[in-house]
């Protein structure tokens, strides 16, 4: 398939479609306070963990991210809008062979009592701190190997309501994949500066209008750097969402997130590659039932690592999930082929990225054009067109250049129903 790319001097949200999913994105993204309170979290719970007394003092090597904060691809948790889930490795000075109870007691007990977390938990692979603001840190013990690249490592499986033999170690290198990633998604500049310029304006904070791609970049943190990185985070709210009322396991963000790397095609438009990640994922798990198998996705630079030793149970599931991604990258690839206004294509939004994030998006984008109406830039139509200044020396209300929508021709949505 032939993909468009906007060229380097256009912006990356000149597709009002695009537009509207990089205002998704930026709803369910962690905050730019929160981006920089979960860093200082980070090091309070390495702090409390090794400090005098505790269990662990002098045995911590080194705290790092794993998943999604190792890869800026954090996403609100499932069924929520507003709760972030960030995974932590705590590297220990311990024997790799150590019976993993003993691991996971050894770590719950060294977190007790942490005076800033709402609730501190023992769960299966990690231990769980709460916060009251709905942040959760999930902090998970490892054991470096003595052999193998730089942090393989092994981490500890043991159900508090299971057998003794019924617990494991775990083959792991978070730290390795998230390399991995980083090399596959490159900084895209003027998307990076496009997107985290919104991220940082919708929570209040200015960015000068005017600014140019490097001026920007100076002026905010660049939470997200690369298209892919985005379309992950779409993604991963899509099955958030697809499986907010289901009980047990669901498609693992690391998979999604193994995918993403191997889709990854810098300069790609946001919405192409939402539509290119979604159909790469359902083929591979087609194809794996195809062969009555399930899909088995590893790390790429530790094959030992397997991401779906726990999902999926069965082919139903993987077959199930590849018909939501099918059903979500045809509909996005029909709003790009025949255009729909946006007041059609809200409740097919709505049905799979959430109806709070989709209205709060909606009003973004509808008062971003607004806006632009009024200063006499270009914005879009309704249906799709662009808005452009019909004179310079025309002048609206309050002095703002008037504007005139460019032709946008007639269509409607393919939805179950007409508009």
């Amino acid at each position: 398939m032939n993909h468009f790319r906007h060229p380097p001097d256009l912006d990356p949200f000149a597709s009002a479609l695009d537009a509207v999913m990089a205002d998704i994105a930026i709803s369910v993204q962690l905050p730019p306070g929160l981006h920089a309170k979960a860093g200082g979290r980070y090091e309070a719970i390495r702090d409390f963990a090794e400090r005098p007394g505790s269990p662990l003092n002098g045995r911590i090597l080194r705290f790092y991210p794993q998943g999604s904060m190792a890869i800026d691809a954090t996403t609100s948790t499932r069924g929520t809008d507003d709760e972030y889930d960030l995974d932590i490795v705590a590297a220990l000075d311990l024997d790799p062979h150590s019976g993993p109870d003993a691991v996971l007691d050894l770590l719950y007990r060294s977190l007790e009592g942490y005076p800033t977390g709402q609730k501190v938990e023992r769960q299966t692979r990690c231990v769980t701190v709460r916060y009251a603001d709905r942040m959760h840190v999930d902090v998970t013990p490892a054991v470096r190997l003595g052999h193998g690249a730089e942090r393989v490592s092994h981490i500890f499986h043991a159900h508090p309501d299971k057998p003794a033999s019924e617990h494991f170690h775990v083959p792991m290198n978070a730290y390795g994949f998230a390399e991995w990633y980083r090399a596959r998604t490159p900084l895209e500049r003027r998307f990076a500066a496009a997107f985290n310029k919104r991220l940082h304006e919708a929570y209040g904070m200015e960015v000068r209008a005017d600014a140019e791609v490097d001026e920007i970049l100076d002026q905010v943190p660049i939470i997200v750097k690369a298209v892919a990185t985005v379309a992950l985070q779409l993604l991963k709210r899509h099955r958030n969402v697809a499986y907010a009322g289901a009980t047990g396991r669901i498609p693992p963000s690391v998979m999604l997130s193994c995918f993403a790397g191997q889709a990854s095609q810098p300069g790609l438009p946001l919405t192409d590659m939402v539509i290119r990640m979604a159909r790469t994922v359902a083929s591979a798990l087609r194809a794996a039932s195809a062969r009555r198998e399930r899909i088995k996705v590893v790390n790429p630079v530790h094959p030992e690592d397997c991401f779906t030793d726990r999902w999926p149970e069965n082919l139903a599931q993987q077959d199930a999930y590849a018909a939501k991604l099918t059903d979500l990258a045809d509909g996005l690839a029909w709003i790009k082929q025949h255009g729909s206004s946006l007041e059609d294509i809200q409740d097919w939004l709505r049905e799979r990225f959430g109806g709070h994030v989709v209205s709060t998006s909606v009003r973004r984008f509808n008062d971003r054009t607004g806006r632009a109406v009024q200063s006499g830039l270009h914005a879009y139509t309704p249906r799709g067109g662009l808005y452009v200044p019909s004179r310079p020396a025309l002048v609206g209300v309050g002095g703002a250049a008037a504007a005139a929508p460019a032709r946008a021709s007639a269509h409607t949505f393919r939805g179950g129903r007409r508009w």
